[in-house]
């Protein structure tokens, strides 16, 4: 069946791409930041608990001795204005020291990881406002389509991991939380911070595996809405290359200023040398500036007809040698010195040439 000639069946092109990339729309997945951000902040609770720890307890134990009327604080009471500075300043670095690494954490883990899958591109058109979101009908197309199925059941699928994770692990450690009891405060306080670090831990590996699903999903949606109607590239390649008949009316005219060249330089030549059918090159030896004599025109069939015609309208000397036409003309580009294999044939012609016309051959 021949293709529909709207049907989006070829690969982006590299052109497409840079774009695509310039309007800023790029393969990303929100999945994958969100799980980095996750493990990050888990891990990070789990190597700064200590001392959030001790930051609370140094805290409270200060907030509490000025509560109790300034005791053991020397030279500060209830009333005194001097208690205010250092009350705030010992909030900032409670605050600093517990919250402080996971606010930073929530900053620069989303950049970071937008950025990896971006490579940090910034596009101002991605902010720029477009009339087209507030079509009613786009919208309901969207909440229909493909990608919101996924989403609304990537939703569905951490809510069920979520919740099947949390109420494993509760009913695993049921009988270890009735002991609990019989412990001291300290204890059962570690013990109840393993446990929600240890459930989210697994939440969090849950969440890797979804991101990694999401991250190849987007990647296949990426790539499917860039694909190209076979139309589309023919015209992204007229427009990178020129058009087909342009470029060859284009190559017509440089072969015609070319040929206008070489036939300038056929009066200067000292003889062609021709094949009375096919082939005419036109040699010339100027042994100031060229080690062996240079093709300075040369050309087959209806061209060696007007190389010929040239060189007797400027009483060029015409050779006929066959097999020398046939091998400078196949073997010597244009503007080229001849070979050495064909040094002692051209120099036969040449002196055979200098002698008609009472020069002597220099250089060979």
């Amino acid at each position: 069946m021949p293709e529909s000639s709207g049907e989006k069946t070829e690969k982006a092109t590299p052109h497409k791409r840079r774009e695509q990339r310039k309007e800023g729309n790029v393969m990303q997945s929100k999945d994958v930041v969100t799980a980095a951000f996750i493990l990050l902040v888990f891990f990070m609770l789990r190597l700064l608990s200590k001392l959030m720890y001790e930051t609370v307890n140094m805290s409270m134990s200060y907030w509490l001795g000025i509560a109790g009327g300034g005791m053991g604080q020397s030279g500060m009471t209830i009333d005194g204005m001097d208690i205010a500075p250092k009350l705030v300043l010992e909030i900032g670095k409670a605050v600093l020291l517990t919250a402080g690494p996971i606010l930073i954490a929530s900053v620069v883990v989303p950049i970071v990881v937008t950025g990896i899958q971006t490579r940090f591109i910034f596009s101002k058109k991605s902010f720029q406002f477009k009339l087209s979101k507030l079509n009613p009908i786009q919208g309901i197309k969207k909440m229909f389509s493909v990608s919101s199925v996924f989403e609304l059941a990537k939703s569905l699928v951490k809510l069920v991991i979520l919740a099947v994770v949390v109420y494993g692990e509760i009913k695993k450690r049921i009988p270890e939380f009735a002991r609990m009891f019989q412990m001291e405060l300290s204890s059962s306080l570690v013990y109840i911070a393993d446990s929600i670090y240890s459930i989210c831990m697994k939440v969090a590996m849950c969440f890797v595996a979804i991101a990694a699903i999401d991250f190849l999903f987007q990647k296949y949606k990426w790539e499917k809405d860039m694909k190209m109607t076979k139309q589309e590239v023919k015209e992204e390649y007229k427009q990178m290359e020129g058009d087909p008949q342009i470029k060859s009316k284009r190559r017509q005219r440089q072969m015609q200023m070319a040929m206008g060249r070489m036939m300038q330089d056929v009066p200067d030549a000292d003889v062609v040398i021709r094949n009375p059918t096919h082939f005419a090159v036109a040699i010339k030896y100027d042994e100031e500036k060229n080690r062996a004599p240079v093709v300075v025109a040369k050309g087959a069939d209806r061209v060696a007809f007007r190389i010929i015609e040239k060189a007797e309208e400027s009483k060029v000397p015409v050779v006929e040698n066959v097999p020398l036409a046939r091998g400078l003309y196949k073997s010597v580009d244009l503007g080229r010195e001849i070979p050495y294999e064909f040094y002692h044939a051209v120099a036969e012609v040449l002196s055979f040439v200098y002698g008609i016309s009472g020069k002597r051959p220099k250089g060979l």
